[in-house]
């Protein structure tokens, strides 16, 4: 007897987010189209610019849709600390080789580290995005997950679970690579640095502007629905990789003692679970906050969606 089966849609729909990264804002609703009015006020960040109430409409807890997208940032973030954690570390016990007077620092860890550092993470991330960005976004950042919130682009529910899985997430991350090295005693690329060498004001500082500059040109091509045309979903994640590679590259070897910007504070979190808290932990995590903050207040100044005065009226999202 032949069976029926149920046929699959031709084409695999994701559920609408405002704060995709790598989607340039493509699978989005339009608040205006009475279709999609019961969608957004179960997942409200299905379109970008939302409300304050919207913002902070606690419904969304209670949707499950939104806890496997959680899960999900939580598995994809395990994997992530994990691999670029264990390319990057380092035993904590052996001395920092010195330069050759020669070659300078080129020569040495100091350059070759951060240099394999930043090509395995313009990598790894951009297949992260490609594979997680239909799922959850592919966040895999608390730092990203708090500037798509304060760009009114991420719910409040959403922001919460988010971050809290994606440290959970870094956490484990970070247990497994240590069992991975085989001792507690190591380090890794862009979550240490030498407190008596660089003053923390200093670190604040660099950390702070490499998060900035992240946000920024990771929102330009990731996020920017005005670049749809040109850089569309499936480039997206590339140049959002090739932005962190350059940065962990190019913080990682100019201060003696400091092995690179963070810009990821649930992966420094997961290697400081497997290692050891740094007296100076709290700098990976306060300055993404402050960078997120300003960059929001940059985004609601100069919005990417703007409409010509003869069109207010008219919706032109997708």
């Amino acid at each position: 007897m032949t069976q029926h089966r149920a046929s699959l849609p031709a084409n695999p729909a994701s559920q609408p987010f405002a704060g995709r990264l790598g989607g340039n804002q493509e699978f989005i609703l339009d608040p205006k189209n009475v279709d999609n009015v019961q969608t957004l006020k179960r997942v409200p960040d299905a379109s970008p610019f939302i409300s304050i109430s919207e913002i902070f409409n606690l419904r969304g807890f209670l949707e499950i849709e939104l806890w496997k997208a959680a899960v999900t940032e939580f598995i994809g973030t395990l994997l992530l600390v994990w691999i670029t954690g264990f390319i990057a570390a380092h035993s904590s016990l052996t001395p920092a080789p010195q330069p050759s007077p020669t070659s300078g620092v080129y020569s040495t860890p100091i350059y070759l580290g951060p240099l394999t550092g930043g090509v395995t993470n313009m990598i790894i991330l951009a297949l992260f995005i490609y594979t997680l960005g239909p799922v959850s976004g592919a966040h895999l950042n608390p730092m990203i997950t708090i500037s798509t919130f304060t760009a009114r682009l991420t719910s409040f529910p959403r922001m919460v679970l988010y971050v809290a899985f994606q440290t959970g997430g870094g956490a484990i991350g970070g247990l497994l690579l240590r069992v991975s090295f085989g001792s507690r005693n190591f380090q890794a690329g862009g979550c240490f640095l030498d407190s008596s060498l660089i003053p923390i004001g200093d670190i604040f500082a660099l950390e702070f502007m490499a998060d900035f500059t992240l946000l920024f040109l990771a929102f330009g091509v990731g996020l920017d629905p005005r670049q749809r045309e040109t850089f569309g979903p499936a480039l997206g994640p590339f140049l959002v990789g090739l932005t962190l590679g350059v940065l962990s590259f190019g913080t990682g070897f100019t201060r003696t003692g400091y092995g690179g910007s963070s810009m990821n504070p649930a992966r420094c979190t997961g290697i400081f679970v497997g290692s050891r808290f740094p007296e100076w932990a709290w700098v990976v995590w306060v300055s993404p906050i402050c960078a997120s903050i300003i960059h929001g207040l940059i985004y609601w100044a100069f919005p990417p969606w703007t409409y010509p005065k003869s069109n207010r009226s008219e919706s032109t999202l997708a």
